[in-house]
């Protein structure tokens, strides 16, 4: 006989978390924990700064989507939102020039549910305003799980995606193969604890963070050649490349593959390169391009984070 425990839900979060800034906002800036945010929201963040200025103020976390210019600031309350809290948000988005503003609570109290509601449906169609509560659960005396729970995100937020890749038949091919490759990919537990899930777009490529605002790692599809790339992108550091590149045999050898150095003299960003041939006609060969996208990129990160 199944000895099956009571999933119980822990409501007082400062058993866990003392205190906001000190302890809350410093746990979830952490990659691992920040991937479970991440994964909520369907966005990639990269944290850039914690406690960041806003004149007199600061806003939690400020951070970016991983590949994009988008700013994002994430505000944190450890208890029932209120509105001093939403007059912050406002504060921090117009002072950070913020593209998607996160806030994450105890308890959504209605009212500001319904402000959060407004604020999307009335503010620019390239702002999203999100808003999650916090959940914490646990059986028996086994570790505490935790779980943010999307209480308000843009009305549009994933027929926005489907929208612009239906007006071209390229831009199709490419969502649906990044369609495919999530779904493939985060069935795999060892790749969800590594990346998290990034939103599939009709962009030729998607990027995957790597806990660092100087790098991350770029899966493209490169139709005209028929294949498929697998990079490390150094956004704008010349000296980091050459720091990765003093260590280009370990590199290799950890990853068992050789790499395209291509520092790119004459340019701000420098990429390191593997390639493989891909049939993206052919969608009974995509899991196999998938399987090796998703086995090169775990070893790319764990292999180039060491010299980070």
């Amino acid at each position: 006989m199944i000895n099956l425990g009571q999933l119980k839900e822990i409501k007082d979060l400062r058993k866990v978390w003392p205190h906001e800034a000190l302890d809350f906002t410093p746990w979830l800036a952490e990659e691992e924990n920040l991937m479970l945010l991440s994964d909520a929201v369907g966005l990639e963040i990269t944290v850039e700064e914690t406690e960041s200025s806003v004149g007199d103020f600061n806003v939690d976390i400020y951070a970016t989507e991983t590949g994009t210019d988008r700013k994002i600031i994430i505000e944190n309350q450890l208890e029932d939102t209120n509105h001093e809290h939403l007059g912050k948000l406002i504060t921090y988005a117009s002072g950070k020039a913020a593209d998607i503003v996160i806030w994450v609570v105890k308890h959504a109290r209605e009212e500001h549910r319904a402000a959060m509601e407004w604020l999307n449906n009335y503010t620019d169609e390239n702002i999203a305003f999100f808003l999650l509560e916090i959940k914490l659960y646990q059986i028996g005396n086994s570790d505490i799980a935790v779980k943010f729970e999307v209480i308000e995100k843009p009305n549009d937020w994933v027929k926005e995606i489907k929208r612009q890749s239906s007006s071209s038949p390229i831009l199709q091919a490419r969502y649906d193969y990044w369609v495919a490759f999530n779904e493939y990919a985060f069935s795999n537990a060892a790749f969800g604890r590594v990346f998290s899930r990034r939103k599939a777009s009709t962009d030729h490529w998607m990027s995957l963070s790597v806990g660092s605002s100087a790098c991350h790692i770029y899966l493209s599809q490169v139709r005209k050649d028929n294949n498929i790339t697998v990079e490390w992108y150094i956004t704008d550091d010349k000296d980091l490349y050459q720091k990765f590149y003093a260590h280009k045999a370990d590199i290799e050898s950890d990853m068992g593959m050789a790499l395209d150095w291509r520092e790119l003299p004459n340019k701000k960003a420098s990429r390191i390169v593997v390639i493989r041939e891909a049939d993206f006609d052919n969608k009974d060969k995509w899991p196999e391009q998938f399987e090796w996208a998703m086995d090169a990129a775990m070893k790319m990160k764990k292999a180039f984070k060491k010299y980070l």
